[in-house]
């Protein structure tokens, strides 16, 4: 909306091209290449709209067009976690009925070349379309909906797990960079070696084979019989000695072991539902399962289903198999390594006709008996095949396949959930990150369009004393670019991770920051986005006063007095530190410091118990007074 519109496509050199749209017609001519581009005024905001594009020997038709505002939405595995494995799931995709935001999944594609088209059409966000779209993708998008009062939104979702920030960004920006071209050259040398590294991996991948079946390698392997032969899924079973585990919950709870445990509930058919098709909902199960209803298996997952370990069980119940009275429910689960057991939340536990709202909850006590307890697991995992001209980590390989088809489509702006890849090079990440948002915006050609940044979440073990950190300095690589950037934001997640699991399922907080940085960036909206930022440090005797900036309504301290302050003299050592708020500054001090040269603020992967915010509810920024070199200075 409110801005000219780019049309584009492919045809005969020479061929003239018409493009209706809002009772207006423009006329492109396709070129030696065999492209055409145009672009036609304006569109009101709303809609819908009807194009119709002629050429010499094919007319489409594009019917249910909105103008609005579309966002692109990139990074890795925290962007592409999808709605249905994030908090309250059932509840949020349930509620999702919104015609007017529209969703886009882009195909994921690896080239080596610039592409000029993606796999993947518009949806309306409806329950059916959001449970596996990008949940910060679409909680961002949903919130800004609301916001800006029904304008329609646009989300575009092109994201990879696991990939680094070189692999979005275009080669030229990575080669006309000193530090940038190091990449380029270590993947230059690692395709070089690739026929040598492949004949290893496959000598290690037989070891690795051989290994596993003698349970010296690899996962665990389910050797188990016992419960099949025992009949443990029988309805006639006396189970009364079996122990008792409320689920959804990991074992680990319970016993530390890997192997095979059975699960049973006994409940009551109701009379009404007799003779009907029933449908079982069993949340997610680590790792795999074999599911019986009175006896009779109704479903399984196995090493076949990608994900399984995170994927929710939902079988149905043969018409037959229901009867009124007593039914017992019998799972057998196997967990190869890691945690294990039926987990997830407990409203995606359930027993109910199809078709229906209401059943039985089967979240609770069941109970349950150990049929294979192996030790857990430390064998090695499955060797990774070597890096190749079309790895997802290829240079530039998914900026061409993934981005560049995108350009020039009339954007808002873009959202990036990303950098976990990169922790360990942070150092080299501050001249990355700003690379990788000004190849996107010389592309679009669209000037300094808002780029809004999720800074890393808090994650791992909280640890006992102040440590250097390579997340930590990875979160000030992202906030440098944002303060070297325009029109850049940072949402922080600083205060919503979980130390056990990199992908913290809270994406609803993380939707609702970035609307607000959305908000203030790019509609200029008198909101306060940001929590309390750095702004500079005085050092007065054994204190350092901290002069803090976007305060809001001012700073205070959650749950107490603050925490998560270090201070440190010449030697560059580090103790926690008292720190107390005083208008918009905090003043720092320890008795063990006599003259303090520096102070840290949240600075570790996880600085559980960071507690310094503005009086908005959002959490300051992790920052440091010093410039002293990181200990991800030497992997730049």
């Amino acid at each position: 909306r409110e801005m000219r519109i780019p049309v584009w496509g492919k045809g005969v050199p020479g061929e003239i091209i018409s493009v209706q749209i809002d009772k207006k017609k423009y006329i492109a001519t396709v070129d030696k290449k065999g492209k055409w581009m145009l672009e036609t005024r304006a569109l009101p905001v709303g809609g819908p709209y009807t194009m119709k594009i002629s050429g010499k020997d094919k007319n489409i038709t594009f019917k249910n067009i909105l103008s609005g505002d579309v966002w692109i939405c990139s990074g890795q595995s925290n962007m592409a976690w999808t709605v249905v494995r994030s908090n309250n799931a059932k509840k949020e995709i349930a509620a999702a009925n919104y015609p007017n935001i529209r969703l886009f999944q882009v195909k994921r594609v690896v080239s080596a070349k610039p592409l000029d088209t993606v796999k993947g059409k518009w949806k309306k966000c409806t329950p059916a379309t959001v449970r596996y779209f990008s949940a910060v993708g679409y909680f961002f998008g949903r919130d800004l909906y609301k916001s800006l009062k029904n304008v329609p939104i646009g989300l575009i979702h092109t994201s990879w797990g696991g990939t680094p920030a070189e692999s979005w960004t275009r080669n030229d920006y990575l080669d006309s960079d000193p530090m940038l071209k190091a990449i380029l050259i270590r993947r230059a040398k690692d395709l070089k070696e690739a026929p040598r590294r492949l004949k290893e991996y496959k000598t290690h991948l037989a070891v690795w084979k051989t290994n596993k079946k003698g349970k010296k390698g690899g996962y665990h392997v389910d050797s188990s019989t016992k419960g099949i032969k025992g009949a443990w899924q029988k309805t006639a079973l006396n189970d009364s000695k079996w122990k008792i585990m409320t689920l959804p919950d990991m074992w680990e709870s319970k016993m530390n072991i890997d192997g095979v445990v059975w699960f049973r509930k006994t409940i009551i058919i109701p009379k009404e539902w007799s003779g009907k098709k029933l449908v079982l909902n069993l949340a997610m199960i680590d790792d795999f399962d074999k599911t019986y209803f009175n006896g009779v298996k109704v479903g399984q997952m196995g090493a076949k289903n990608p994900q399984a370990w995170q994927t929710p069980r939902k079988y149905t119940v043969p018409a037959k198999l229901v009867k009124a009275g007593k039914a017992v429910i019998a799972v057998r689960v196997f967990d190869r390594f890691g945690g294990g057991g039926i987990h997830g939340d407990a409203n995606d536990m359930s027993l109910k006709p199809v078709g229906s709202a209401k059943g039985i909850k089967l979240a609770g006590n069941w109970k349950y008996k150990v049929a294979l307890k192996l030790s857990p697991a430390t064998l090695g995992r499955r060797p990774r095949p070597p890096y190749h001209a079309k790895h997802p980590h290829s240079p530039s390989g998914l900026y061409n396949a993934m981005i560049n088809p995108l350009v020039p489509y009339g954007i808002k702006g873009a959202i990036w959930y990303q950098g976990e890849s990169n922790a360990s090079r942070a150092y080299q990440y501050r001249n990355l990150l700003p690379a990788m948002i000004n190849s996107w915006r010389k592309a679009w050609n669209q000037g300094d369009f808002p780029f809004l940044i999720v800074e890393l979440a808090n994650y791992t073990r909280a640890k006992e004393h102040p440590v250097n950190s390579h997340w930590a300095e990875l979160r000030e690589a992202q906030n440098m670019t944002a303060a070297k950037l325009s029109a850049c934001g940072i949402a922080s997640a600083i205060d919503i991770g979980e130390a056990k699991d990199i992908h913290p399922k809270n994406k609803q907080d993380v939707g609702k920051r970035l609307q607000l940085a959305a908000l203030k960036i790019a509609y200029g909206k008198d909101v306060v986005f940001s929590g309390p930022t750095y702004k500079s440090s005085q050092i007065k005797g054994n204190k350092i006063i901290i002069q803090m900036d976007n305060i809001g309504g001012g700073l205070r301290a959650h749950n107490g007095e603050l925490e998560r302050f270090a201070i440190a003299g010449k030697n560059k050592k580090f103790i926690w530190a008292k720190a107390v708020i005083k208008g918009s500054t905090i003043i720092v001090s320890s008795p063990m410091v006599k003259k303090p040269v520096a102070v840290r603020y949240a600075w570790s992967n996880n600085p559980e118990g960071c507690n310094l915010y503005n009086k908005e509810g959002l959490p300051a920024i992790p920052f440091r007074t010093d410039s002293w070199k990181g200990i991800t200075f030497k992997n730049r």
